[in-house]
């Protein structure tokens, strides 16, 4: 089973207001990344909620979502992950770690990690565009334990430091696995993409 842990924790510090739930075309960028990913070949979706957890669940009433909450959200992307790992069911074969925060990544992104991996059996699946790795990251359920070990300081850059002979890159077609959304002209960029789609 291959799990995509989505991280909805953060704070929107930079952005001033709750960026996951501002709106993007007729839905929240939340409820679009959600939908996204459950055209997925992801069997299950695992949304991990910290800051402003109320407002984003009332959001996904509807939606086919596991929640975990992570209550160490201030400090941090890799806190969220590791609560996300810590709560995988146990036939995980792998996540799919997805921000919460790149509405325009296409579901056939997934679908093209999830392939290599299972064509490649490499435990460390990343998406490339142009020769510049991305978003999400797909790891294997072997590699558990040391992701839920990793300092904050250094986060997953570590884990595919140190298992090279592990990584597989995905070749891709949008350069969306780049961008996410962090700042108001952030936000301005990727809707006016949206809209001229």
């Amino acid at each position: 089973m291959i799990c995509a842990l989505v991280l909805a924790a953060g704070e929107s510090r930079r952005m001033g207001a709750p960026k996951l739930l501002l709106p993007f075309g007729d839905k929240t960028i939340i409820e679009h990344i959600v939908d996204n990913i459950n055209q997925s070949k992801a069997d299950k979706i695992l949304l991990v909620l910290g800051s402003h957890r109320e407002e984003i669940l009332s959001k996904m009433a509807d939606r086919p979502v596991l929640m975990v909450v992570n209550r160490r959200y201030k400090e941090g992307m890799l806190s969220s992950i590791q609560a996300g790992f810590e709560s995988l069911p146990k036939d995980t074969a792998a996540a799919l770690v997805c921000l919460g925060d790149q509405p325009l990544i296409p579901f056939s992104v997934l679908d093209d990690l999830i392939e290599a991996y299972e064509q490649t059996k490499k435990g460390i699946v990343l998406p490339v565009y142009k020769k510049k790795r991305g978003h999400p990251i797909l790891i294997d359920q072997k590699y558990r334990q040391e992701v839920l070990d990793l300092s904050p300081d250094i986060g997953l850059r570590s884990l595919v430091r140190n298992h090279p002979q592990d990584v597989q890159e995905a070749e891709v077609d949008t350069p969306h696995i780049l961008k996410d959304i962090d700042k108001p002209e952030d936000y301005a960029r990727e809707l006016k993409i949206k809209e001229e789609e």
